[in-house]
């Protein structure tokens, strides 16, 4: 049996290498045939991120997945958080070059017949590599971690600027409402995502979407059934393949060693979550950036106080590693959420509605999607803001808001629960046999499938510089 060798290459994040190392095992699990190779890429200032890689590197996950540790740059110590995409990417070029040349010179010249390299599949922030690739003759794929309606809104707003010189940074601040054909509603401007809306940044963005056309596909962690109309109605007339294959996620497999500080408190949690009524907790989790200053925590207190509510708040400093053990107890009857993605799909997995309080990023557009468009997650705020690029005044929710957000979210017998119910069975389905993220994800491999028939048969060899 011949072996085939694709090469994954996430965005230097927590978030992004988990998804990766879902879809590198969900892959190998489906077909034997593939190996992975995940090269790592470092940040200068996160040391958490530099402890993880490390532990991806010291462990065997698969026996048909391995690591590839970069070592961090060090022009890149110097570098603003605003320049990581646009620069930060660039300079790890040469080192993913001589990787790839490494990887194809142990394929060609070694007795031992390894996997033959064949693909890569980038990052959506890492499409500069599609360069290197091509250096190569070899495709190259996105994964793409947030959902379909985000890529089809940076698909438009890069249209917009390319045909109609529409700059989307006058938008900021505005009461425009824009409409998108895959979205069933107008987007207010209050909802557009960050980086959209910053002079500096936006160029980064709207290059990206323009990379995204060059290449074979976009991988998307989503599932047809929770944006079937983006689907339908924005990517009908695209060229370009859209293979929706989630929901990704990474659940409850990393379990600690017992008797750490992490196993004692998910053991602590799990006991208080037993002790309480079925779905009477209300969980508040704002992801690892999700600070908040004295005042805005006291009107969270005062209106966690005032609804009278069980819940359980996740501090952003918090070390321990994956809360979806929570999500996935009975006691638990909603979430509030800063609306990243992976959360999200969490939520409707364990059938668990959500509250939206986006903190920056796309999340202010997932959190219109939730409420807006699907009607699976009630307001909080859809517009609240904390952009860590820029100056500007982040604006207090009251407890007030707060309190009548968590009061609607813990209705009992609410239609948008019974509608998240319903989307958890459908995120479910997607992934078994038959399911449509099964079935297009057996599509995206099939493609690359048929590249190894042509591989071995030589027919394409002479487009491959390598061969």
């Amino acid at each position: 049996m011949k072996r085939s060798e694709l090469v994954f290459i996430p965005s230097p994040g927590i978030g992004h290498v988990t998804s990766t190392v879902e879809l590198a095992l969900l892959l190998v699990s489906r077909d034997d045939r593939f190996v992975v190779t995940i090269i790592l890429m470092k940040l200068p200032f996160d040391e958490k991120f530099t402890s993880y890689c490390k532990s991806l590197t010291e462990s065997t996950i698969s026996n048909n997945i391995k690591f590839l540790d970069l070592p961090l740059l060090e022009q890149a110590l110097d570098m603003k958080a605003k320049d990581i995409l646009a620069f930060y990417m660039e300079t790890y070029k040469p080192l993913v070059k001589e990787a790839l040349a490494q990887l194809i010179e142990s394929s060609t010249s070694s007795p031992d017949k390894p996997p033959r390299l064949i693909g890569l599949l980038v990052d959506m922030f890492c499409v500069t590599m599609v360069d290197v690739g091509n250096d190569f003759g070899l495709s190259s794929y996105v994964f793409f971690t947030s959902g379909v309606g985000y890529l089809s809104l940076l698909f438009s707003m890069q249209t917009m600027k390319d045909e109609q010189n529409v700059d989307s940074t006058q938008f900021k601040d505005s009461d425009t409402e824009l409409v998108i054909s895959s979205f069933g509603k107008p987007i207010p401007a209050r909802v557009l995502p960050s980086m959209f809306l910053n002079k500096d940044v936006v160029p980064g963005f709207l290059e990206l979407a323009r990379k995204y056309r060059q290449t074979k596909g976009i991988v998307v962690n989503t599932f047809l059934e929770l944006e079937s109309h983006v689907m339908s109605s924005f990517f009908e007339g695209l060229t370009l393949p859209i293979y929706p294959v989630g929901p990704i996620l990474k659940l409850q497999r990393d379990e600690g060693e017992k008797g750490s500080d992490g196993a004692r408190e998910k053991e602590e949690i799990k006991k208080w979550l037993d002790d309480q009524p079925p779905s009477s907790v209300v969980f508040l989790c704002f992801g690892s950036m999700g600070s908040f200053d004295e005042d805005q925590l006291r009107e969270i207190s005062k209106a966690l106080e005032h609804s009278g509510h069980r819940f359980f708040m996740v501090p952003a400093s918090s070390s321990t590693k994956g809360y979806d053990y929570i999500l996935a107890h009975p006691a638990v009857g909603g979430f509030v959420s800063h609306c990243g993605w992976n959360s999200i799909l969490e939520s409707l997995w364990f059938g668990v509605p959500i509250a939206t309080w986006p903190i920056d990023g796309e999340q202010q557009l997932n959190a219109f999607q939730m409420v807006a468009e699907l009607g699976l997650g009630v307001e909080i705020k859809l517009d609240y803001r904390k952009d860590f690029l820029s100056d500007d005044e982040v604006k207090m929710v009251t407890a007030e808001e707060i309190e009548r957000g968590i009061n609607s979210l813990m209705q009992n017998n609410s239609e948008i629960k019974r509608k998240v119910k319903e989307m958890s069975e459908k995120s479910k389905e997607a992934l078994m046999e038959g399911g449509s993220s099964h079935t297009s994800f057996r599509s995206f491999y099939s493609e690359s499938d048929e590249l190894v028939l042509l591989l071995q048969h030589h027919i394409i060899g002479s487009s491959l510089p390598y061969i």
